[in-house]
């Protein structure tokens, strides 16, 4: 009798193996999604590495830019300085230097701010673009408070010593005090304070100043000077005035007074005023003739 072979109807162990694989959730997915997307995204960089597409999209790219930053309503066609001199106002305009009209995407408005701020004349400054296209740039000025006379010629001061700019002629300026001297620029509060108490001797002062750069010395008409001292200086001046109110000191023949020491008061009398006070003494000690 002849023996008949049957095929065995299960699976090989590797067919098994590859069956339960398939049967897996992760394995599904990564062959309906992950491989598409590995192939898509692939293809997409293949293609986005190759020059000619880089070039091409850099030129889409750019051509969009320009068509949305050019459009009108994006262009600043003027500029508008306010709150400043016309002599500021010029160089405002002259340190940015924009040439109109441009887009609004193209000015760094903050580098703009900090290039006129760095004008002396400049104390702060605002800038932004307004309704029209029009760049409004809003000054604060310093106001000066004093002249400074140096080797190099005659300068405005503001109230911080802050140098603004220089100062053409003395008679420009006749409401500022003068001020000379080396670091006199850093005590221009001071200075303005001792000002204010000067103003009895308004007519006759000439200008302050500054010793060592630690006091001040007021100097009047006739060559006449305040000494004043390191500390407590607008009281010693005031108390100088009073002096003058009592017996019109600063009237007669002195040089100077000394006030560097409060409790020592000291003056200074002209060679004239000296040789008649010997003159007078002289003649009470009975040795010299009328």
């Amino acid at each position: 009798m002849q023996q008949v072979t049957r095929i065995d109807p299960a699976p090989s162990r590797l067919r098994y193996r590859m069956q339960r694989m398939m049967l897996t959730p992760a394995y599904r997915l990564m062959l309906r999604v992950g491989l598409p997307l590995a192939l898509t995204f692939g293809g997409a960089a293949f293609w986005l590495s190759q020059p000619e597409t880089i070039e091409r999209i850099t030129l889409a790219w750019s051509d969009a830019r320009a068509m949305i930053e050019e459009r009108p309503e994006f262009m600043v066609k003027l500029m508008a300085v306010d709150g400043a001199s016309d002599e500021v106002a010029e160089e405002v305009r002259a340190r940015l230097a924009v040439d109109f009209p441009v887009s609004s995407f193209d000015l760094d408005l903050e580098a703009m701010r900090d290039t006129v701020a760095e004008l002396a004349a400049v104390k702060s400054v605002r800038l932004h673009i307004r309704q029209g296209g029009v760049l409004e740039v809003d000054v604060e000025e310093r106001v000066p408070a004093v002249l400074w006379r140096t080797a190099q010629g005659l300068w405005l001061v503001d109230p911080e010593g802050v140098v603004v700019g220089p100062a053409e002629t003395r008679s420009a300026h006749p409401d500022l005090p003068v001020m000379v001297g080396d670091g006199a620029d850093l005590a221009v509060a001071e200075l303005s304070a001792l000002h204010v108490a000067a103003a009895p001797l308004r007519g006759r002062l000439r200008g302050f100043v500054r010793k060592g750069a630690r006091r001040w010395d007021v100097v009047l008409d006739r060559g006449q000077r305040i000494m004043l001292p390191e500390a407590g200086a607008v009281r010693a001046l005031e108390r100088a005035i009073a002096m003058d109110d009592a017996v019109d000191l600063l009237a007669r023949d002195l040089v100077a007074v000394d006030l560097r020491l409060p409790r020592r008061p000291t003056l200074r009398m002209t060679d004239h005023a000296l040789e008649e006070l010997w003159r007078i003494k002289a003649i009470e000690a009975g040795t010299q003739n009328r």
